[in-house]
This record gives structure tokens, sequence and C-alpha cells, in this order.
């Protein structure tokens, strides 16, 4: 069964999400659904439970806290592909 929500938000925002919504052939109500459930189920995933083996290698990296995996990933896959 579905039930009316209203929302209020501001007008650049609404006009961005049904462009969003049209390019992608949704509904902006069926985008806000499926958000509202995404968020729903990942409250859920701090009930998932952690296995052994992930357990065993958690915590097995130690980089210094200035370290910015971003740019570390980037020229990795720049000196994969080149």
């Amino acid at each position: 069964m579905n039930t009316k929500l209203t929302l209020k938000l501001n007008k650049r925002s609404i006009e961005r999400a049904k462009k969003y919504a049209k390019k992608n052939k949704q509904s902006l109500s069926g985008i806000v659904e499926n958000y509202f459930n995404l968020i729903a189920n990942s409250e859920s995933l701090d009930e998932i439970e952690i296995t052994p083996n992930v357990l065993e290698l958690s915590g097995i990296i130690n980089l210094p806290e200035t370290a910015d995996l971003k740019e570390t990933y980037g020229k990795h896959l720049e000196e994969k592909y080149s």
C-alpha cells in the first residue's frame, strides 16, 4: 500500500532530482523510496556477523594517518595502465 509523503525542498534540488529521474527513466517517488530503503538497510549492517577470516585480517596493514588513499590508488592505476 502506498502512502503519500510531502517534502519541502529548495527549488533547485527538486529540479535537479527531476532531471536525474528523467535521465535514468525512474520516478522521483521511486528514487526517494530506494534511498530510504538504502539508509534503513545500512543501519542494519551493524548487526551483520563478521566472519573469523575477516576478523583475522582486520588491522593487518598499518598506514600512517597522513596517507592519502585516493592519491595512492590513483598512482597505482596510472602505473598499471601506462
